[in-house]
């Protein structure tokens, strides 16, 4: 990885929020998932990423999600199981013109309906979009 990818992978990193001790799982990994992101967002938290056998609390839900991989609606609900009451859900998904790109329009339609609001989107990596998806602070009082 060059500099520049390097400095540019860092950007992305604090994009999605990840600081030394956030607890960060990873739902929905494939051979297709960006390895070199994997590796900077543990880095970055200073520990291993935790997959969906882990039970306890989580800072950060990486869920990589794939036209095809089944209800979107039904993922992100198990997603906030493990969330931490200001926990945020990164749903990583294949950029248009990618095997299993998903529309924006699954995303805005799933979301709420999980009970969850997007508040931005990123270039997550070179194949792969992100969608910050959080609880409504309304929702997070009641949680």
């Amino acid at each position: 990885m060059s500099a520049t990818d390097r400095g540019a992978a860092h950007g992305v990193a604090d994009k999605l929020g990840i600081t030394d001790g956030v607890v960060v799982q990873e739902l929905g990994w494939d051979d297709d998932c960006d390895d070199e992101l994997r590796q900077l967002i543990a880095e970055r938290a200073g520990s291993e990423i935790v997959d969906e056998d882990y039970d306890d609390v989580v800072d950060v839900v990486l869920l990589w999600w794939r036209e095809g991989d089944g209800d979107l609606v039904d993922a992100l609900v198990d997603a906030l199981g493990p969330l931490a009451d200001h926990g945020v859900i990164w749903l990583l998904t294949p950029k248009a013109g990618r095997d299993g790109h998903v529309e924006p329009s699954d995303v805005s339609e799933a979301a709420p309906t999980a009970g969850l609001q997007q508040t931005s989107s990123i270039a997550a990596a070179a194949d792969w979009n992100g969608a910050r998806l959080v609880a409504p602070k309304a929702a997070r009082a009641k949680r």
